[in-house]
């Protein structure tokens, strides 16, 4: 049932440029989708309708629809319109979108936890809308939601998994064509989940540490 030492180093190579594809989309898609979040945040609280409305459209969709149906739609629908994307391209787009609509709203809850004293302070200050922002809003709402930011990423990174289903050669797309060339698809996708693992572990105890040092500062 379980692999030998030699299948196991036969298939790594496999498996690791699958998980490194795996890590750039997910980069990618972090980069891209937390300033995207940060825009549909600050879309969300603007007094413009246009620009409210524009931003929860953006921020329901890409919350409402699952990330494996954004995918599809990116991937196989577009092309219907005469805009076609590889697999790659597809991806981060897909990814980011969803990541920039719920971060878009961890984002705004940790701007509105700001004391409004600090507001009023800027304000006093003559401080302008942007400078507010920069030097008072964002410094500390920011801080508060990193761990909420980070745990997230995990979930964008376990979520690359379903890039297979666009024939992205992400790291469950690499353990299946081992499956399917050895008839081994236990092994091969043990071996993906214990990779998936080994970045997700020791990620999510960064985020722990990162909470309880956010915690320290809230008290303080």
């Amino acid at each position: 049932m379980f692999p030998t030492q030699d299948e196991i180093a036969a298939w790594l190579p496999d498996l690791l440029g699958g998980l490194s594809i795996s890590l750039q989309v997910t980069a990618l898609s972090l980069a891209i989708g937390i300033p995207f979040g940060l825009v549909l945040a600050l879309g969300v609280l603007a007094k413009s309708r246009f620009l409210k409305g524009l931003s929860l459209f953006l921020v329901e969709v890409g919350r409402g629809a699952p990330a494996l149906v954004l995918l599809q739609f990116i991937y196989f629908g577009l092309p219907t319109t005469g805009l076609t994307l590889g697999s790659f391209s597809a991806a981060v787009i897909a990814l980011a979108w969803n990541t920039g609509a719920y971060t878009s709203e961890i984002i705004r809850a940790s701007l509105q936890s700001v004391a409004h004293g600090q507001r009023e302070a800027a304000e006093a200050l003559g401080l302008n809308r942007f400078d507010e922002l920069r030097y008072v809003l964002l410094p500390q709402g920011l801080r508060v939601a990193l761990p909420a930011l980070l745990g997230f990423s995990i979930l964008i990174f376990q979520g690359t998994s379903l890039c297979f289903t666009i024939a992205l050669p992400e790291l469950v797309s690499r353990a299946y064509e081992i499956g399917s060339t050895t008839f081994r698809y236990f092994p091969a996708l043990l071996a993906a989940g214990v990779l998936y693992a080994a970045i997700s572990i020791p990620a999510a105890l960064l985020v722990n540490h990162v909470e309880r040092r956010a915690g320290l500062y809230a008290q303080r």
